[in-house]
């Protein structure tokens, strides 16, 4: 027998054919580039000779359900485990679907940007937004051992709001708030040497806010700190944030991109190359890429491939969608703005709205210019809104329990219409003080249009509206059916 081939030479063979393959994906990953918008999200990374040559010619991408990936030798594993060949290994870390998702939403987040981006795919929105922002707060290169903050539009969601309010200050970090985005001068006030991310949303949830992205980008790298922002209601079939210089985009992948409702997940995707003077060159390089590999290896919060898959499949139609969507959402945004119940009417596509001409310069359906429906760009401004009632809370909860087709849930980005009350439901915890900060009144209902026929959701709202002028001891459809759980009477009736 002669003697054992040195490990070395082993593991430097599977880096070559790693390396081989890598070469061969990002060669697809390259002309799928150049594809227009929805043959990104119809077929994303998945090419036809990975069909052939991993997954049995399978045309759909399969779900690899595996949690682990088995190796050939030692040499295999040790290249493997070390990041110097692809690799699956583990499912908290990687896999298969996920790789397929990723791939996909970084695409679709990059397209007609002139760099290139990457992403990594969370177990949900709120996952995604603690991992990108905690991993720029845990970083100190320098060793200074300085107080640090961070600034942020007060016009986020709920939860986000507490992560920021409550969360990250108990760990001594400043949260500085922006209480009015389209101020420049308070961004700029807030942002200093020792700030470590500027955050915003657009739009916002649920008071449709929205901000100069552009001009907030460049103060913000004025000062060598990254700009985040979470566009999940518009999604990347509107609102593309890496083309108007930010940095890194949180999707709730949960809600617009995963219409149907029937995954939860999150994702953070990067440019390459970021802004960032706190971060190694490695995180800034790659970002994304950065934090699936290190701290979401550790901190596990990744998606199941079940998930990737689910998400995945709605993200083909997402284009068509979201312009389906917000053509009905004007309908009923116009509707409610003539009706004498309703105080206020938040739609960034009313041109009402004082943002409506700054949302204009950012919300663009993807491809309208190549749309033989179009043939040139349109605006479009998603389908989240919010209307205000005149007769106060009480009459906002009236209304809302007077809804027979519109869902009461707190949910948005599905192909079901669904509405919530957001003061008593995702912005309860903020407290009274921080929702009059955030704008987000207790006669504010948030209604989310969803693919039903307008008309249909209109004559919804007006029965509802109409209710308010009914006795109040109404009774509600189906109220007496209190928790709609699996003991409820409701279940097996006819």
């Amino acid at each position: 027998m002669g003697m054992p081939e040195n490990p070395k030479d082993g593991v430097t063979r599977y880096m070559e054919a790693g390396a081989r393959s890598m070469a061969g994906r990002a060669a697809w990953r390259d002309r799928m580039r150049r594809c227009r918008f929805d043959t990104i999200a119809v077929h994303g990374i998945y090419s036809l000779q990975e069909a052939l040559d991993f997954n049995q010619g399978s045309i759909i991408e399969p779900i690899y359900m595996s949690t682990s990936q088995g190796y050939r030798d030692a040499d295999e594993l040790e290249a493997a485990l070390s990041y110097r060949v692809p690799t699956w290994c583990y499912s908290r870390i990687a896999n298969p679907s996920m790789y397929y998702l990723e791939g996909t939403l970084a695409l679709l987040e990059a397209y007609g940007f002139d760099g290139d981006a990457s992403c990594t795919v969370t177990s949900s929105g709120m996952a995604a937004a603690m991992m990108a922002t905690e991993a720029l707060l845990c970083v100190d290169p320098q060793g200074r051992g300085k107080p640090i903050n961070f600034v942020s539009s007060c016009r986020v969601y709920g939860g986000t709001f507490q992560l920021f309010n409550v969360r990250w200050p108990e760990r001594g970090v400043e949260c500085r708030w922006v209480r009015d985005p389209t101020d420049l001068d308070e961004w700029a006030s807030k942002i200093d040497d020792d700030t470590r991310f500027v955050y915003g949303e657009f739009p916002s949830n649920p008071a449709q806010s929205c901000f100069d992205i552009r001009k907030v980008a460049d103060l913000a790298h004025s000062r060598g700190t990254p700009l985040i922002v979470d566009a999940t209601v518009a999604t990347p079939a509107l609102l593309r944030p890496l083309q108007h210089g930010a940095d890194v985009v949180i999707q709730s992948v949960t809600k617009s991109l995963a219409a149907s409702g029937f995954a939860i997940a999150g994702a953070v995707i990067a440019r390459k190359d970021m802004v960032c003077k706190c971060a190694s060159a490695e995180m800034c390089a790659d970002f994304a890429t950065w934090l699936k590999l290190w701290p979401q290896r550790d901190l596990g919060p990744n998606l199941s491939p079940m998930n990737c898959i689910l998400a995945l499949n709605d993200v083909r139609t997402l284009r068509t969608r979201m312009d389906k969507v917000s053509r009905a959402t004007m309908d009923v945004a116009r509707f409610l703005a003539g009706h004498p119940r309703i105080e206020q009417v938040d739609y960034l596509g009313l041109e009402s709205h004082p943002l409506h001409e700054l949302a204009g310069r950012y919300m663009w359906l993807a491809d309208a210019e190549h749309d033989d429906a179009y043939r040139k760009p349109v605006n479009r401004y998603g389908h989240l809104m919010s209307f205000r009632l005149k007769d106060g809370p009480d009459a906002a909860r009236r209304t809302f329990d007077a809804f027979q087709r519109i869902w009461r849930a707190t949910d948005l980005g599905r192909v079901k219409s669904v509405a919530t009350i957001p003061a008593i439901s995702t912005h309860q915890q903020q407290g009274e003080e921080a929702r009059r900060m955030a704008d987000v009144p207790p006669n504010l209902i948030r209604l989310c249009v969803g693919c039903e026929h307008p008309a249909d959701i209109i004559a919804d709202l007006d029965q509802a509206l109409a209710a308010l002028d009914a006795p109040h001891s109404v009774q509600v459809p189906g109220a007496e059916y209190s928790s709609g759980g699996a003991s409820s009477p409701i279940v097996g009736r006819r």
